[in-house]
């Protein structure tokens, strides 16, 4: 037979207390968690100091973004999965060539997994400009790309001028006005 009366209400006080303890615990420490998560990036745009990086060559050697202050720089994120990748990189090429012994240079950022299938890529289409390994990501997240390719144009003073993300190719010939007008103000 149940117990009744107040003794028997009191036990049930104690019980429901018992209980509320776990999900309120619960809703502290989720609440502690989200207070201490990093904010999502949020992304680069024209006008924001470009993010320095730091990352090996296919040799092994560094190169860093602040080391090329002075220069009009093109950073490209790529990937060997990239369709548009493939036309990209000729492009690349040839504003390298055209624009290399005036102050502008472009580095390839390959965020492929495996160094391997960026190497199978660039066998099938080579870069006559630096590219630089990020396996681990950090680069792209602290550029918070979202797609690829994504490519960033740096002004001398290390300021992004222009994001392009995808590639166009309408965009070529605006995009190259925008690199000559870079080129032309560093002369100036």
């Amino acid at each position: 037979m149940a117990a009744t009366g107040p003794a028997a209400h009191a036990g049930t006080l104690r019980h429901n207390a018992n209980v509320m303890k776990t999900p309120t615990f619960l809703l502290l420490a989720l609440a502690a968690s989200v207070l201490v998560l990093p904010a999502p990036a949020q992304a680069v745009e024209a006008g924001a100091s470009a993010p320095n990086f730091l990352l090996p060559t296919a040799k092994g050697e560094p190169l860093a973004l602040d080391k090329l202050r002075g220069k009009v720089v093109y950073v490209d994120f790529w990937a060997s999965w990239c369709g548009p990748c493939r036309r990209s990189f000729p492009w690349m090429n040839e504003m390298q060539q055209k624009y290399g012994a005036k102050g502008f240079t472009v580095v390839a950022i390959n965020v492929d997994k495996k160094r391997a299938d960026a190497e199978k890529f660039l066998a099938q289409i080579p870069a006559n400009f630096p590219v630089v390994y990020d396996e681990a990501g950090t680069t792209p997240a602290a550029y918070a790309v979202k797609g690829m390719p994504s490519s960033y144009l740096i002004d001398p003073s290390g300021k992004i001028s222009y994001v392009e993300r995808g590639f166009v190719d309408e965009n070529k010939a605006p995009l190259e006005d925008r690199v000559k007008a870079l080129l032309a103000a560093v002369r100036n």
